[in-house]
Protein backbone atom coordinates (compact mmCIF):
# COMPACT_ATOMS: atom_id res chain seq x y z
CA UNK A 1 0.00 0.00 0.00
CA UNK A 2 1.59 3.83 -0.94
CA UNK A 3 1.00 5.75 2.13
CA UNK A 4 -0.40 9.64 1.73
CA UNK A 5 1.61 11.90 2.61
CA UNK A 6 1.02 14.15 5.64
CA UNK A 7 3.02 17.83 6.06
CA UNK A 8 2.12 20.49 9.50
CA UNK A 9 3.67 23.22 10.85
CA UNK A 10 4.03 25.66 13.56
CA UNK A 11 5.63 28.58 13.29
CA UNK A 12 8.41 29.35 15.65
CA UNK A 13 7.11 32.18 17.65
CA UNK A 14 7.17 30.95 21.14
CA UNK A 15 6.38 27.78 23.13
CA UNK A 16 3.06 26.20 21.80
CA UNK A 17 -0.29 26.65 23.22
CA UNK A 18 -3.85 25.06 23.56
CA UNK A 19 -4.70 26.38 20.47
CA UNK A 20 -1.93 25.01 18.38
CA UNK A 21 -2.55 21.78 20.29
CA UNK A 22 -6.14 21.46 19.15
CA UNK A 23 -5.97 22.97 15.70
CA UNK A 24 -2.94 20.98 14.87
CA UNK A 25 -1.26 18.91 16.94
CA UNK A 26 -4.01 16.37 17.91
CA UNK A 27 -4.85 16.01 14.26
CA UNK A 28 -1.05 15.32 13.45
CA UNK A 29 -0.78 12.77 16.31
CA UNK A 30 -4.03 11.11 15.29
CA UNK A 31 -2.56 10.82 11.45
CA UNK A 32 1.18 9.75 12.98
CA UNK A 33 -0.98 6.70 14.42
CA UNK A 34 -2.32 6.01 11.13
CA UNK A 35 -0.86 3.53 9.10
CA UNK A 36 -2.12 5.10 5.86
CA UNK A 37 -0.01 7.75 5.91
CA UNK A 38 3.88 8.77 6.21
CA UNK A 39 3.69 11.93 8.17
CA UNK A 40 5.94 14.59 8.30
CA UNK A 41 6.08 17.92 11.07
CA UNK A 42 8.06 20.81 10.48
CA UNK A 43 8.94 23.52 12.98
CA UNK A 44 8.32 26.97 10.21
CA UNK A 45 11.14 29.29 11.13
CA UNK A 46 11.78 30.70 7.56
CA UNK A 47 7.84 32.00 7.79
CA UNK A 48 8.62 33.09 11.16
CA UNK A 49 10.53 36.09 10.06
CA UNK A 50 7.94 36.84 7.42
CA UNK A 51 6.94 39.38 10.56
CA UNK A 52 9.54 41.45 12.76
CA UNK A 53 11.55 39.14 15.00
CA UNK A 54 13.79 38.22 17.28
CA UNK A 55 17.34 36.05 16.44
CA UNK A 56 17.94 34.71 20.02
CA UNK A 57 14.00 34.25 20.44
CA UNK A 58 13.91 32.71 17.14
CA UNK A 59 17.02 30.17 17.79
CA UNK A 60 15.64 29.23 21.52
CA UNK A 61 11.63 29.35 19.95
CA UNK A 62 12.51 26.57 17.31
CA UNK A 63 13.89 24.01 19.88
CA UNK A 64 10.90 24.43 22.20
CA UNK A 65 8.63 23.67 19.57
CA UNK A 66 10.56 20.23 18.89
CA UNK A 67 10.29 19.85 22.56
CA UNK A 68 6.70 20.62 22.12
CA UNK A 69 5.85 18.33 19.75
CA UNK A 70 8.11 15.53 21.44
CA UNK A 71 6.67 15.91 24.55
CA UNK A 72 2.85 15.77 22.87
CA UNK A 73 3.37 12.43 21.49
CA UNK A 74 5.04 13.43 18.16
CA UNK A 75 7.37 10.49 17.42
CA UNK A 76 10.64 10.51 15.21
CA UNK A 77 10.23 7.06 14.86
CA UNK A 78 6.97 7.59 13.20
CA UNK A 79 7.11 11.01 11.97
CA UNK A 80 9.83 13.03 10.47
CA UNK A 81 10.51 16.15 12.53
CA UNK A 82 12.33 18.88 10.96
CA UNK A 83 13.33 22.70 10.89
CA UNK A 84 11.71 24.66 7.54
CA UNK A 85 15.15 25.92 7.10
CA UNK A 86 16.91 23.03 6.92
CA UNK A 87 15.76 22.02 3.87
CA UNK A 88 16.67 24.92 1.15
CA UNK A 89 14.73 23.57 -1.36
CA UNK A 90 11.58 24.73 0.34
CA UNK A 91 12.97 28.26 -0.94
CA UNK A 92 14.10 26.81 -4.33
CA UNK A 93 10.56 25.38 -5.43
CA UNK A 94 8.92 28.73 -3.83
CA UNK A 95 10.83 30.78 -6.76
CA UNK A 96 9.58 28.50 -9.27
CA UNK A 97 5.77 28.59 -8.00
CA UNK A 98 6.31 32.64 -7.51
CA UNK A 99 5.62 32.10 -11.55
CA UNK A 100 2.22 30.56 -11.09
CA UNK A 101 0.67 33.75 -8.72
CA UNK A 102 0.08 36.86 -9.49
CA UNK A 103 0.65 39.97 -7.47
CA UNK A 104 -3.05 40.99 -6.69
CA UNK A 105 -3.67 37.48 -5.64
CA UNK A 106 -1.74 37.12 -2.83
CA UNK A 107 -2.30 40.67 -1.84
CA UNK A 108 -6.63 40.07 -1.47
CA UNK A 109 -5.80 36.94 1.00
CA UNK A 110 -7.31 38.20 4.25
CA UNK A 111 -4.01 36.94 6.25
CA UNK A 112 -1.98 39.43 4.27
CA UNK A 113 -3.98 42.13 4.85
CA UNK A 114 -4.06 41.89 8.78
CA UNK A 115 -0.60 41.16 8.96
CA UNK A 116 -0.14 44.52 7.26
CA UNK A 117 -2.41 46.25 9.67
CA UNK A 118 -0.43 44.81 11.78
CA UNK A 119 2.94 45.17 10.75
CA UNK A 120 2.57 48.70 8.53
CA UNK A 121 6.11 49.75 8.19
CA UNK A 122 6.94 46.47 7.26
CA UNK A 123 5.08 44.71 4.71
CA UNK A 124 7.77 42.89 3.08
CA UNK A 125 8.48 40.63 0.06
CA UNK A 126 8.48 37.80 2.28
CA UNK A 127 5.47 38.69 4.07
CA UNK A 128 3.71 39.24 0.49
CA UNK A 129 4.85 35.95 -0.68
CA UNK A 130 3.76 33.48 2.66
CA UNK A 131 1.48 31.65 0.71
CA UNK A 132 3.50 30.75 -1.86
CA UNK A 133 6.56 29.24 0.80
CA UNK A 134 4.00 27.70 2.25
CA UNK A 135 2.95 25.73 -1.01
CA UNK A 136 6.39 24.78 -1.24
CA UNK A 137 6.64 23.53 2.47
CA UNK A 138 3.39 20.62 1.52
CA UNK A 139 4.09 19.99 -2.27
CA UNK A 140 7.55 19.42 -2.14
CA UNK A 141 6.77 16.68 -0.31
CA UNK A 142 3.69 16.33 -2.17
CA UNK A 143 1.29 16.01 0.94
CA UNK A 144 -2.26 15.57 0.16
CA UNK A 145 -3.29 16.25 3.90
CA UNK A 146 -2.38 18.92 6.09
CA UNK A 147 -3.64 19.22 10.05
CA UNK A 148 -4.22 22.90 10.31
CA UNK A 149 -6.61 25.65 11.68
CA UNK A 150 -9.77 27.07 9.42
CA UNK A 151 -8.02 29.94 9.52
CA UNK A 152 -5.34 28.59 7.01
CA UNK A 153 -7.89 27.50 4.08
CA UNK A 154 -7.41 30.90 1.93
CA UNK A 155 -3.59 29.52 2.08
CA UNK A 156 -4.12 26.07 1.47
CA UNK A 157 -6.35 26.86 -2.15
CA UNK A 158 -3.17 28.90 -3.18
CA UNK A 159 -1.39 25.77 -2.54
CA UNK A 160 -4.36 23.36 -4.60
CA UNK A 161 -3.84 26.69 -7.39
CA UNK A 162 -0.67 26.34 -7.96
CA UNK A 163 -1.07 22.47 -8.24
CA UNK A 164 -3.01 22.83 -10.68
CA UNK A 165 -0.98 25.26 -12.49
CA UNK A 166 1.86 23.06 -12.08
CA UNK A 167 0.02 20.44 -13.62
CA UNK A 168 -1.39 21.71 -16.22
CA UNK A 169 1.52 24.05 -17.43
CA UNK A 170 4.67 21.62 -17.06
CA UNK A 171 3.26 18.34 -16.30
CA UNK A 172 3.71 17.97 -13.28
CA UNK A 173 2.27 15.50 -10.45
CA UNK A 174 1.03 17.25 -7.59
CA UNK A 175 -1.75 16.38 -5.42
CA UNK A 176 -4.23 19.03 -4.34
CA UNK A 177 -3.86 19.36 -0.39
CA UNK A 178 -6.47 19.32 1.65
CA UNK A 179 -7.26 20.61 5.14
CA UNK A 180 -7.56 18.10 8.16
CA UNK A 181 -9.83 19.42 10.43
CA UNK A 182 -9.39 18.68 14.15
CA UNK A 183 -12.09 18.82 16.34
CA UNK A 184 -10.73 22.09 17.85
CA UNK A 185 -10.11 23.98 13.94
CA UNK A 186 -10.13 27.12 15.46
CA UNK A 187 -10.14 28.50 19.12
CA UNK A 188 -10.46 32.10 19.86
CA UNK A 189 -8.52 34.91 21.87
CA UNK A 190 -9.21 34.87 25.56
CA UNK A 191 -9.64 38.28 25.07
CA UNK A 192 -12.71 37.93 23.17
CA UNK A 193 -11.63 38.95 20.02
CA UNK A 194 -10.38 37.24 16.94
CA UNK A 195 -8.38 34.05 17.17
CA UNK A 196 -5.61 32.90 20.39
CA UNK A 197 -2.43 33.53 18.98
CA UNK A 198 1.01 33.89 20.33
CA UNK A 199 1.57 37.21 18.95
CA UNK A 200 -1.03 38.60 20.87
CA UNK A 201 -0.44 38.91 24.80
CA UNK A 202 -3.57 37.84 27.03
CA UNK A 203 -5.24 35.35 24.03
CA UNK A 204 -3.70 32.05 25.33
CA UNK A 205 -2.84 29.44 27.46
CA UNK A 206 1.10 27.56 27.33
CA UNK A 207 0.61 23.83 27.28
CA UNK A 208 3.32 24.68 29.91
CA UNK A 209 0.98 27.10 32.39
CA UNK A 210 0.80 26.11 35.60
CA UNK A 211 -2.81 25.72 38.01
CA UNK A 212 -2.83 29.71 39.21
CA UNK A 213 -1.46 30.83 35.83
CA UNK A 214 -4.04 29.06 33.70
CA UNK A 215 -6.66 30.21 36.60
CA UNK A 216 -5.54 33.71 35.60
CA UNK A 217 -5.79 33.81 32.42
CA UNK A 218 -9.51 32.34 32.12
CA UNK A 219 -10.44 34.65 34.88
CA UNK A 220 -9.79 37.81 32.57
CA UNK A 221 -11.98 36.42 29.91
CA UNK A 222 -14.55 39.21 29.20
CA UNK A 223 -17.88 37.99 29.99
CA UNK A 224 -21.47 39.59 31.11
CA UNK A 225 -24.37 39.75 33.53
CA UNK A 226 -24.37 35.64 33.59
CA UNK A 227 -27.77 34.71 31.41
CA UNK A 228 -29.18 35.80 28.24
CA UNK A 229 -29.66 34.65 24.83
CA UNK A 230 -26.79 32.20 23.61
CA UNK A 231 -27.00 33.57 19.66
CA UNK A 232 -26.32 36.97 21.46
CA UNK A 233 -23.92 36.21 23.98
CA UNK A 234 -20.76 37.91 24.30
CA UNK A 235 -17.87 36.61 22.60
CA UNK A 236 -16.47 35.94 25.78
CA UNK A 237 -18.83 33.68 26.98
CA UNK A 238 -18.97 32.10 23.74
CA UNK A 239 -15.25 31.19 23.88
CA UNK A 240 -15.72 30.16 27.41
CA UNK A 241 -18.64 27.82 26.62
CA UNK A 242 -16.25 26.51 23.18
CA UNK A 243 -13.43 25.57 26.43
CA UNK A 244 -16.03 24.06 28.66
CA UNK A 245 -16.60 21.81 25.44
CA UNK A 246 -13.08 21.19 24.83
CA UNK A 247 -11.69 19.87 28.13
CA UNK A 248 -15.01 19.51 30.21
CA UNK A 249 -16.91 17.33 27.52
CA UNK A 250 -19.72 18.39 24.82
CA UNK A 251 -22.56 17.65 27.63
CA UNK A 252 -20.95 19.87 30.15
CA UNK A 253 -21.43 22.65 27.55
CA UNK A 254 -24.67 21.63 26.56
CA UNK A 255 -26.07 22.04 29.69
CA UNK A 256 -23.60 25.11 31.00
CA UNK A 257 -25.46 26.51 27.90
CA UNK A 258 -28.75 25.89 28.92
CA UNK A 259 -28.07 27.28 32.04
CA UNK A 260 -26.94 30.26 30.98
CA UNK A 261 -30.56 30.56 28.77
CA UNK A 262 -33.09 29.39 31.99
CA UNK A 263 -30.99 30.00 35.60
CA UNK A 264 -28.17 31.83 35.23
CA UNK A 265 -24.33 31.22 35.45
CA UNK A 266 -21.50 32.28 38.45
CA UNK A 267 -18.52 32.91 36.37
CA UNK A 268 -16.12 32.67 39.10
CA UNK A 269 -16.90 29.21 39.94
CA UNK A 270 -17.64 28.36 36.31
CA UNK A 271 -13.97 29.95 35.75
CA UNK A 272 -11.88 27.34 38.66
CA UNK A 273 -13.85 24.49 37.42
CA UNK A 274 -12.46 24.80 33.85
CA UNK A 275 -9.24 26.00 34.76
CA UNK A 276 -8.75 22.93 36.48
CA UNK A 277 -9.70 20.86 33.79
CA UNK A 278 -7.04 22.55 31.49
CA UNK A 279 -4.67 21.64 33.84
CA UNK A 280 -5.51 18.55 34.88
CA UNK A 281 -4.95 17.62 30.72
CA UNK A 282 -2.04 19.43 30.19
CA UNK A 283 -0.38 17.65 33.38
CA UNK A 284 1.09 14.68 31.46
CA UNK A 285 2.68 16.99 28.76
CA UNK A 286 4.25 18.94 31.25
CA UNK A 287 5.72 15.55 32.51
CA UNK A 288 7.31 14.29 29.71
CA UNK A 289 8.08 17.99 28.46
CA UNK A 290 9.96 18.36 31.67
CA UNK A 291 11.71 14.79 30.99
CA UNK A 292 12.68 16.26 27.70
CA UNK A 293 13.84 19.70 28.39
CA UNK A 294 17.32 19.10 29.43
CA UNK A 295 18.31 16.15 26.97
CA UNK A 296 20.53 18.11 24.00
CA UNK A 297 22.09 15.44 22.34
CA UNK A 298 18.66 13.70 21.94
CA UNK A 299 16.73 16.84 20.35
CA UNK A 300 19.75 17.20 18.35
CA UNK A 301 19.92 13.91 17.07
CA UNK A 302 15.87 13.97 16.23
CA UNK A 303 16.04 17.20 14.09
CA UNK A 304 19.27 15.94 12.58
CA UNK A 305 17.81 12.53 11.70
CA UNK A 306 14.38 13.89 10.54
CA UNK A 307 16.30 17.05 7.99
CA UNK A 308 18.14 13.89 6.22
CA UNK A 309 14.82 11.98 5.58
CA UNK A 310 12.89 15.11 4.59
CA UNK A 311 16.24 16.37 2.10
CA UNK A 312 15.90 13.11 0.06
CA UNK A 313 12.32 13.41 -0.74
CA UNK A 314 12.66 17.13 -1.14
CA UNK A 315 15.26 16.45 -3.49
CA UNK A 316 14.03 14.26 -4.97
CA UNK A 317 10.81 16.66 -6.21
CA UNK A 318 13.15 19.83 -7.12
CA UNK A 319 14.74 17.38 -9.65
CA UNK A 320 11.45 16.24 -11.25
CA UNK A 321 10.35 20.07 -11.47
CA UNK A 322 13.65 21.43 -12.81
CA UNK A 323 13.66 18.88 -15.52
CA UNK A 324 9.83 19.69 -16.48
CA UNK A 325 10.55 23.36 -16.48
CA UNK A 326 13.24 22.79 -18.57
CA UNK A 327 16.02 23.67 -16.11
CA UNK A 328 18.04 19.86 -16.82
CA UNK A 329 18.28 18.15 -20.00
Amino acid sequence: MVKKRVLSGIRATGKLHIGNYYGAVKGMIKLQKDDAYETLYMVVDLHTITTPYNIEELRKNKREIVIDYLAAGIDPEKSIIFYQSDIKEHTELAFYFSTMVTISRLQHLPTYKEKVKQYPKENTMALLNYPILMASDILIYKAELVPAGIDQEPHLEVAREIARKMNNTYHTDFPEPQRYAADGEYIPSLTGHGKMSKSVEGSYINLTDNLEEIEKKIAKIPTDSGSGNLKEAPEGVKTLFLLIGLFEGKEKRSETEERYEKTGLKYDELKKILAKAIHNELVPFQKRRNELVNDEEYIRKVVFEGAEKARRIAIQTIDEVKQKMGFSL
